[in-house]
């Protein structure tokens, strides 16, 4: 191996110590842990309420929708914070990228606004 190679080593040690720990305690878990099962014990137990009915109620694609677009957003905003913490180094340049970043989030928002998309009915 290279002496490059070698600097991964402490790397690959902590991953395989972290596997095998996570490992070893589900096994033991497994092994030491109770096994009295019964009627009572296997049943369904939700909050102290007795489960009536199908629990697979479908939800409607709005709620879908809008936790996706709650995600895309939230992740365009972490974008935000490298260039706030950079700012004075990126100059005019960074300043016209992050204008360009802005308005196309804007667009997209306003799409989404014009379609209605966060509407509940």
């Amino acid at each position: 191996m290279q002496s490059d190679q070698y600097s991964y080593l402490p790397i690959l040690m902590q991953l395989i110590l972290a596997v095998g720990f996570v490992v070893g305690t589900i096994i033991v878990s497994g092994k030491l842990g109770p096994k009295r099962t019964s009627e009572i014990k296997d049943k369904n137990f939700e909050c102290g309420i007795e489960s009536v009915g199908n629990a697979r109620i479908p939800f409607s694609v709005k709620y879908f929708l809008v936790a996706i677009l709650f995600v895309l957003f939230d992740v365009e905003v972490i974008f935000l914070y490298p260039w706030a913490v950079n700012f004075k180094e990126l100059g005019i340049e960074g300043m016209l990228k992050m204008i360009i970043f802005m308005s196309l989030l804007l667009v997209g928002f306003f799409y989404i606004i014009k379609k209605k998309a966060l509407e509940w009915e």
